[in-house]
């Protein structure tokens, strides 16, 4: 018979929390498995904390940012298109009343 993995819940975690378990990796001089180990995570998800930190201290956008970038794209097209349709309509009526 196999034995199947019990497989626990997607957890969440503070940016604190974040925060110093990737100060472990970089100033503790621990590597990223055993530092994995030691506080119970993903050894993927703690690389992935610890390129996404390197990148922000590179110059690079913060998650925030990244997601504050795509809301105002988005508005930009939404704004964008609605002038078009101003556009029209004006040349529409402007046309009629001549």
């Amino acid at each position: 018979m196999v034995k199947k993995k019990n497989r626990r819940g997607r957890r969440k975690f503070t940016t604190e929390f974040k925060a110093e378990a990737v100060r472990l990796v970089e100033v503790g001089g621990k590597s990223i498995p055993q530092v994995a180990r030691e506080l119970d995570l993903t050894e993927s998800s703690l690389r992935n904390w610890v390129e996404q930190a390197r990148s922000e201290k590179q110059g690079g956008l913060t998650a925030d940012e990244r997601m504050e970038l795509t809301r105002l794209r988005r508005e930009v097209k939404r704004l964008e298109m609605e002038r078009e349709i101003l556009k029209k309509a004006t040349a529409f009526f402007v046309k009629e009343n001549s």
